[in-house]
């Protein structure tokens, strides 16, 4: 993943994500910094990493270090990190983000989100959703008629905003 963002980094064209965005990262770089001096180190940029959905390899962590780390490339600052993030997340493909999800919200692997699936997640965040809304949300979006929601349809539904 940092391989094919490395050419973006290069040409140093400031990218442009969320507020929200840069908060995560902001807070992903000061909860590993265990020692509070601005600064973290390859195991610590390498958890900040995986907390924010990276998890690189490490090789990968290293490159990181030596193109954008301090002096002797053994830590990063957070400008530093939140530049690299920033073009990380910005190089995200948002339909492989939603496989990921579906695969989340369909916890039996079915393939399908159904009613359940959605009675689940809603109680999971604390939302009490009648059974006929959620049956309603599965019939709007359901376009081969099968009861539920397939990865597809979720995709579509993703990407179109709904």
């Amino acid at each position: 993943m940092y391989q094919s963002t490395q050419r973006t980094l290069m040409s140093r064209q400031p990218v442009k994500i969320s507020e929200d965005k840069l908060e995560e990262i902001r807070e992903a770089f000061s909860l590993f910094d265990t020692n509070k001096d601005g600064q973290i180190d390859y195991f610590e940029l390498k958890v900040a990493m995986r907390a924010l959905g990276f998890d690189q390899k490490k090789d990968d962590v290293l490159r990181v270090l030596q193109q954008q780390g301090s002096g002797d490339g053994s830590k990063i600052s957070i400008d530093a990190f939140t530049k690299v993030m920033s073009e990380m997340i910005a190089a995200r493909d948002p339909a492989d983000e939603y496989k990921k999800a579906f695969k989340l919200i369909d916890e039996n692997n079915s393939g399908i989100i159904t009613v359940a699936s959605l009675r689940r997640i809603a109680r999971e965040l604390g939302e009490n959703i009648a059974e006929d809304e959620l049956q309603a949300m599965i019939d709007e979006f359901d376009l081969d008629n099968d009861g539920g929601i397939n990865e597809a349809e979720f995709i579509k539904i993703m990407m179109s905003g709904h």
